[in-house]
């Protein structure tokens, strides 16, 4: 910035640009309170049917989160616009202010150029001679060259803040220039630190990248910045590198920091690639080609086995983890005979093959890491496993099964079937040399993810959409595999706890396919939002089966049944239940058939957990008590939460129908008694006998069906609240029987043995 435009510099354009983007400000923080208040409250409530259910709402919500996002950036633009306006006004009064000194001390100041020179008035000198004159020029200058950081910075936190969006708004936030500035400072710092050879990388250097990675994972502008400096080579040369022990020698004493690191760095990259930085779409693109690629000369390390354990924690951009996966699964059909073998490409690898510093596995398996950043991110999970991976024109030979039934015929295979039915997962072990289990189980929760819309480890709110096409499709090929062949789980119990919460948050369409109803009023039963899953009877029966000899599996469904129980009984004994909506049945039969298919859920359960304590696996029955209270913590702030759309829909149990508020106390008062029941067995010595095991299982479902109607009907003062109890005793005995006959009949090859009793 030169002398003159700052001397004489009129800030009214720019205090009208500040003035108007606060008065967009007010307009656009209006439009968010409407857009919440009001677009985004009536969709959570509105009776949306079908695909709308699904596609309508979610748009809404998207929709409504850009006003909130454009706020967001609207204030980053207009803090540092006003920051940058009053530095600039306090340096042009600094400026005057040293000028009107110096004409105190007989100096003058000459503007010529752009520039401007410093001399003493000829008829009177200054006081201390040439140097008073120095020191007003350094003085000045000093003034000119802050006021030109604070000018060019402010232009690159706005173009940085801008460019982390090709369309929409970012939720980027910074309250003023120096923030903003600082984030690309440390970024640049550090990528400077990262691209050092590791062999010349100091502890002290490695606590400063790590602390700062810490610091500034979530902040967009470092993130990009950081990224975008270090490069795709650089990524990938630095994470190996720390994992090279020739290059390490210094760092010796940090490896136990190693994981930390590795997770900062996943956190960055992750933020980092939600931007749509012409620079950070070249890094994503250049990281996708080298996925293949040996990642130097002197490695048979490939690009995908280094990334994919930088994916492990953060959420990555949608497109770029499907353009990643779709690379991944194609290098993998290529490198091991379209997935027959091993795939041998993703083998161990030289001096030390720890890429994942987690200890849970080497890391030398790439599809283990993506399945983790899956896992954190629903839309691309969904996709991912809905995609082919072989088609009917390609030819596949397929592994025959247990009873050397031939599977060689050509059809088409998802990546789902791929991962899940056909894939010889490569041997991998963790840091105690035992076999590793994180790649199925890193699968099972990305499955948790694409099944379910959320996150995996977490549970649905109102703000997770109802299950989509894609999702019921995706439940309904778990259901039949798992039928199918039940080793799939069984062999690989730390699945379960995954494949148990999915089990759990589709629990009306399970209601109904034990309903054997295709043509009556199940659906006004068990009422839907979104696209149902439609699966058979016996393949949901084999399925509860195989989940109920798994403690967390079965937690998680038994507490999903009570809740959504609970729940169903308030929808349909309130009296405001539209007609149209209403199961056309007499409130007896209503309760009754309600009672009876919770109970035979409850009593299918009840025949895997009987198979786990008396059969080869030998649990403990305390482990199935403490299951159910440890649920408890999970389940805390979910009854509350209210998944429903109007009185018509029921979307996951956890919101239940949601026609009322006393909905959320019947549900709660349910689990409430399952958790104190809980504790209680906790604390008794359980034995192994089979037919106590199932005597116990059906008394606490007669008692918690006869609970939730009692407390629905009382919350609504019917009639016949002193008949529904008896109602729901005859409804969960009936259930019992039928989940004592249909596993009987239809999964007997599971059970070493059944007593009913």
């Amino acid at each position: 910035m030169d002398f003159e435009a700052l001397h004489s510099a009129n800030f009214k354009l720019l205090d009208d640009t500040v003035g108007d983007w606060t008065s967009m400000l007010t307009k656009l923080q209006a439009l968010k309170k409407d857009a919440h208040d009001g677009l985004h409250k009536k969709a959570l409530t509105a009776d949306w049917a079908g695909d709308n259910a699904v596609i309508s709402r979610e748009f809404v919500g998207k929709t409504a989160g850009e006003f909130g996002d454009a706020v967001v950036q609207a204030t980053s633009i207009r803090d540092i616009m006003l920051d940058t306006r009053d530095e600039l006004k306090a340096q042009q009064r600094l400026l005057k202010d040293a000028i009107e000194r110096g004409r105190g001390k007989n100096l003058t100041v000459t503007v010529s150029g752009g520039g401007f020179t410093v001399s003493e008035n000829p008829d009177k000198k200054a006081p201390n001679g040439q140097s008073d004159v120095n020191a007003l020029r350094d003085e000045l200058q000093g003034i000119l060259n802050t006021a030109t950081e604070i000018d060019n910075s402010a232009a690159t936190a706005l173009k940085a803040l801008v460019d982390l969006t090709d369309h929409g708004f970012s939720d980027a936030k910074y309250g003023d220039r120096d923030s903003a500035v600082n984030a690309v400072k440390e970024a640049e710092k550090l990528a400077a630190l990262a691209k050092k050879k590791t062999r010349d990388l100091t502890p002290e250097e490695f606590d400063a990248l790590n602390a700062g990675l810490k610091k500034y994972s979530g902040d967009p502008i470092f993130a990009e910045h950081f990224a975008t400096t270090l490069g795709t080579q650089g990524t990938l040369d630095f994470w190996a590198g720390m994992n090279d022990l020739r290059e390490t020698h210094k760092l010796r004493d940090r490896f136990d920091q190693m994981d930390d690191l590795q997770k900062n760095l996943s956190l960055t990259l992750a933020t980092a690639t939600q931007a749509d930085s012409p620079e950070m779409s070249r890094w994503k693109y250049d990281m996708i080609n080298a996925g293949d690629q040996p990642i130097s000369k002197n490695s048979t390390t490939q690009g995908f086995q280094v990334m994919s354990n930088l994916m492990r924690w953060g959420n990555f951009d949608d497109q770029f983890l499907k353009d990643y996966g779709t690379k991944l699964i194609e290098t993998e059909k290529k490198a091991s005979d379209n997935g027959r073998h091993v795939p041998i490409v993703w083998q161990r690898m030289g001096m030390d093959p720890w890429l994942n510093r987690t200890g849970t596995d080497t890391g030398s398996d790439p599809m283990t890491g993506f399945l983790a950043a899956l896992s954190n991110n629903p839309d691309a999970a969904t996709d991912f496993f809905s995609a082919d991976f072989v088609t009917k024109d390609e030819d596949h030979d397929f592994e025959e099964d247990a009873d050397g039934n031939g599977k060689n015929e050509k059809r088409s295979l998802t990546v789902f079937d791929y991962l899940f039915e056909e894939r010889d997962w490569p041997h991998d072990t963790n840091d105690k040399g035992k076999d590793s289990t994180e790649g199925r189980n890193n699968l099972a929760m990305a499955l948790e993810a694409a099944t379910t819309g959320h996150p995996a480890g977490q549970m649905p709110t109102e703000e997770t959409p109802p299950h989509n096409k894609d999702q019921a499709e995706l439940m309904q090929k778990i259901v039949a595999s798992v039928s199918d062949d039940p080793e799939r789980l069984t062999k690989h119990s730390y699945m379960s706890d995954s494949i148990g919460q999915i089990t759990s948050e589709y629990l009306p369409d399970i209601n109904r396919a034990m309903s054997d109803d295709s043509r009556g009023n199940t659906d006004k039963l068990f009422p839907i939002g979104g696209t149902p899953a439609v699966m058979e009877h016996s393949d949901v029966t084999r399925l509860l089966v195989t989940l109920g000899q798994d403690p967390k599996a079965n937690a998680a469904i038994e507490v999903g049944q009570a809740a959504y129980m609970g729940s169903l009984m308030d929808y349909h004994l309130n009296p405001n239940t539209p007609e149209d909506a209403r199961y056309p049945q007499s409130p007896q039969n209503t309760i009754e058939e309600i009672s009876r298919r919770s109970a035979e859920i409850g009593g299918t359960l009840a025949v895997g957990r009987q198979e786990a304590i008396v059969g080869p696996a030998a649990k403990e029955a305390k482990d199935f008590a403490d299951s159910v209270a440890q649920q408890k913590n999970a389940w805390s702030g979910a009854i509350s939460t209210g998944i429903g759309v109007g009185v018509s829909f029921i979307a996951t149990p956890v919101g239940g129908a949601v026609a009322s508020g006393v909905s959320s106390t019947v549900s709660s008062m349910v689990l409430e008694h399952i958790f104190q029941q809980s504790e209680t067995d906790v604390l008794k010595d359980a034995g192994k006998d089979a037919g106590k095991l199932w005597e116990d299982s059906k008394e606490k479902n007669i008692e918690m069906s006869q609970l939730a109607a009692e407390q629905a009907a009382k919350a609504h003062g019917l009639p016949y609240a002193d008949q529904v109890a008896d109602w729901a005793k005859y409804g969960s005995d009936n259930g019992f029987s039928d989940a004592s006959d249909n596993a009987r009949h239809m999964a007997d090859d599971l059970e070493t043995e059944i007593q009913p009793g």
